[in-house]
């Protein structure tokens, strides 16, 4: 388990967080197949890195704006079997690969907005795992669609 001696500690843990997302969905864009799946994935290192920004922001300034929304979850990711990244992963395997890594992503926000001294970085861990949990839709969906329908 992670101790956090400070709000900065609790932080600096998210941005590197955050950066190590930007690097996944990087690489997986690079890899893909699909021109469709590529950008898709070039979008969603983006948002990360729009998430690291916010995180940068509240950290230099202590001042960060909130959006409330409830995001549906399918929960497709919770009954399949966990994969082992490689260079030579299947479509079906990215998408699972993915959804796990956002769904490890928002437990991961939802523990820090526990864990955070304040109210207002309560808010912005619960923020940022909102955003985690509609990329998760966004990979459910395209499992539903292009994997699932095979069936």
């Amino acid at each position: 388990m992670i101790t956090f001696k400070s709000v900065e500690d609790i932080l600096d843990f998210a941005v590197q967080n955050e950066q190590e997302a930007v690097d996944f969905y990087a690489d997986l864009a690079r890899q893909a197949r699909n021109e469709e799946m590529k950008k898709v994935f070039v979008q969603f290192s983006g948002e990360e890195m729009g998430h690291k920004s916010k995180l940068l922001h509240l950290k230099s300034t202590g001042q960060y704006t909130l959006g409330k929304e409830q995001v549906m979850d399918l929960k497709l990711s919770d009954y399949l079997v966990d994969v082992t990244p490689s260079p030579t992963m299947s479509y079906q395997e990215v998408l699972v690969l993915a959804m796990k890594k956002e769904k490890n992503a928002f437990r991961l926000y939802m523990d820090l907005s526990r864990l955070a001294p304040t109210p207002h970085l309560q808010e912005l861990f619960v923020s940022l795992a909102q955003e985690e949990s509609k990329h998760k839709l966004r990979f459910e969906l395209e499992y539903d669609e292009f994997v699932l329908k095979e069936f």
